[in-house]
């Protein structure tokens, strides 16, 4: 079975946060590559990028890496 990036994404999001209901996750493509959009309660984002500094950078690292394979380029952006 192959995984798609918004299924990896929440994959490792809900292991990180309390509030697994409240992750939103928008995904966009364009000639640039795709674009992650995520959204986590406001409680959870600490956990997301204040926490451990480098665990948004390490979150983008996966998937960066996760679709290397197939020549795309994928970004994640985090709202608050």
């Amino acid at each position: 079975m192959i995984m798609k990036e918004v299924d990896f994404l929440e994959f490792i999001v809900s292991n990180l946060v309390n509030n697994k209901n409240d992750i939103v996750i928008e995904r966009s493509e364009d000639e640039l590559g795709i674009l992650l959009t995520l959204k986590v309660n406001k409680e959870d984002m600490w956990v997301i990028i204040w926490k451990w500094w480098n665990t948004i950078n390490s979150i983008r690292t996966l998937l960066r890496l996760f679709w290397m394979k197939i020549d795309k380029r994928l970004n994640l952006k985090v709202l608050d």
